[in-house]
Order: structure tokens, then C-alpha cells, then sequence
């Protein structure tokens, strides 16, 4: 076991850490949604703590074909990154406590402890990853600006329609796949929607028999989403790959032990990841007026 978890010191057994780490993982896969269509780049290890992002001429990759002829003698341009920086790795994490009477309680009466507090713990970190993955991170006294996939300076967007009409949604996500078309972003697609939204294409479209949702996973064949981290009058439409996005990590989460208290045990439940936009072109958001 890694020592910076400190699981030796702890007052429970091997079996009960894997119940923590179970729970842990259960529960963050059910709530994240960030990584059900973003690639993950790592795991760097728990000590990185800088990684570079490479950003990409929309251009030079969407929009010029490689070079073609017989020998490969007759140059052609190399692909190049337009920029590097290096960016930071943030922490991501929620502490939560055991009492030390549960755990006496557990050890002496063989009564299972509660793990409940680091379902919370997990669920708080999911959510603060999909933050910052579709809002982005600001930390003002380290002078970090992080955009997220909706922030992005550089991405694409639309107005959206009337999205309380039938097929609405769906012609909007229409026009959203044309427009990363046109910019040589040619998928595969995935839609991102609050969930106000998502609960609106579940409905018939006229007569043809099909749900509005059926038809727009005919277009984003990556996946149709939602996020309570959406606002309700956004809709994200991204053309999905490690060229144009993914995730560094370089702890995936984890349940460290802090030490006792107050004779309480205090835990971690963390990670160390951040989100690497190098083609903000291949993202569209559909948005309402400014």
C-alpha cells in the first residue's frame, strides 16, 4: 500500500479498507459524467504535480489533408503544436470522519461500520470534478484560470430554438454537428444537456413513433448525457478524442487516513487530475441570447 495513505495507522481492518474503496469507486462511477466520454490520459502517478497541454491549429489539423505521394520524399509539413504550457494538477478532495465509538463498537460486537460518509465523500469529489471539467477552476491567489468545455475561449456556439417544442432540441444539436462539420470536427459526437433538458426529449416526436432523444443519439453516437453542473439553458455538443481533449490524472481517487482527532479517525477521499482542451473549435455549445 502506498504510505501517504497512512493505512497501516488506521483502526480498521484490511477487509473494511476494501469496503471503503468499493463504496468509493461505486459511487463516483455512478455520479461522474465527464469521463463517460472524455479519454483519460496517466495515471502520472500521486506525486505529478505539472503536466503540459499542447494546444493545436484547428486548421492545420481539420483542415489540411495529410500529404500523399509515392516515395514520402516530397516533404510536406509536419504537424507541430501552435503552443505548450505547463499546466498545474489540482487537488480534488472531501474529508469525512469514522467515530472512534463506531469503531470500537464494530471491533468488539463484530457490528459493520457505516460507511455512508465516504459514499458523501465520493460524491462530492465526482461532482467537483464534473465542475471543472464542464465550468472550469479558478484559484485567483495562484493565478490559475482553467476553462472548462463550456468556457473554453475559441469554442464554437448557437442560439438555441424554442426548446419547449418537439424536436427542437434535436434540431439544434443539428445545426451544432454541422457547424464542427464545416470546421473539420467530424465526430464522433457526444451531448451534454442540464437536466430540465434531458427530461424534455423524452417525449414523441409528432407521429413518427421515435422519442426526440432516439433521434439525436442518431448524431451523438458517443453518448447523450446530463449534468446537474449544466445550466439549464445550455447544451454541450463536443467532437470527442485525445486530439481535441481528455484528462491528465495523476491520483485517481483514493481514501487516505489523516490520523486520529479528538479520538475520532478522520479519512480522505481524493484525486489529482485536471482537463487538457487543446482544439477548443471541436466543442459547440448551443446557448441561449447574451
Amino acid at each position: 500500500m502506498l504510505d501517504f495513505l497512512s493505512h497501516n495507522e488506521a483502526p480498521i481492518s484490511d477487509v473494511q479498507w476494501d469496503e471503503i474503496d468499493q463504496t468509493v469507486i461505486e459511487v463516483a462511477r455512478r455520479g461522474l459524467v465527464g469521463r463517460r466520454f472524455i479519454e483519460i490520459y496517466g495515471p502520472l502517478g500521486a506525486g505529478a504535480q505539472w503536466v503540459a497541454l499542447d494546444r493545436f491549429d484547428d486548421g492545420e489539423v481539420g483542415g489540411k489533408p495529410g500529404h500523399i505521394d509515392f516515395l514520402g520524399e516530397d516533404g510536406g509539413t509536419a504537424l507541430v503544436t501552435a503552443s505548450r504550457v505547463n499546466m498545474h494538477i489540482p487537488l480534488i478532495y472531501k474529508d469525512f470522519v469514522l467515530f472512534w465509538r463506531d469503531v470500537e463498537a464494530s471491533r468488539k460486537f463484530n457490528i459493520p461500520l457505516d460507511f455512508s460518509a465516504a459514499a458523501a465523500g465520493a460524491a462530492a469529489c465526482a461532482r467537483a470534478e464534473d465542475e471543472m471539467i464542464f465550468l472550469g477552476y479558478k484559484d485567483k491567489s495562484k493565478q490559475i484560470d482553467y476553462p472548462g468545455l463550456l468556457t473554453v475561449e475559441g469554442r464554437q456556439s448557437i442560439q438555441h430554438g424554442n426548446w419547449d417544442e418537439p424536436g427542437a432540441v434535436f434540431g439544434d444539436v443539428v445545426k451544432a454537428t454541422e457547424k464542427l462539420a464545416s470546421a473539420g470536427h467530424y465526430g464522433p459526437y457526444v451531448m451534454v444537456a442540464p437536466p430540465q433538458i434531458h427530461s424534455k426529449i423524452h417525449r414523441y416526436v409528432n407521429t413518427t413513433g421515435m422519442m426526440e432523444i432516439e433521434y439525436i443519439r442518431q448524431l451523438a453516437t458517443d453518448g447523450v448525457f446530463f449534468s446537474s453542473v449544466i445550466p439549464e439553458n445550455r447544451i454541450l455538443v463536443a467532437s470527442t478524442g485525445v486530439q481535441n481533449f481528455d484528462l491528465a490524472i495523476g491520483q485517481d481517487l483514493k481514501t487516505a487516513y489523516l490520523g486520529a482527532q479528538n479520538m475520532n479517525h478522520p479519512f480522505r477521499v481524493f484525486e489529482t487530475i485536471v482537463l487538457r482542451i487543446k482544439r477548443p473549435g471541436a466543442i459547440c455549445v448551443i446557448e441561449g441570447k447574451k
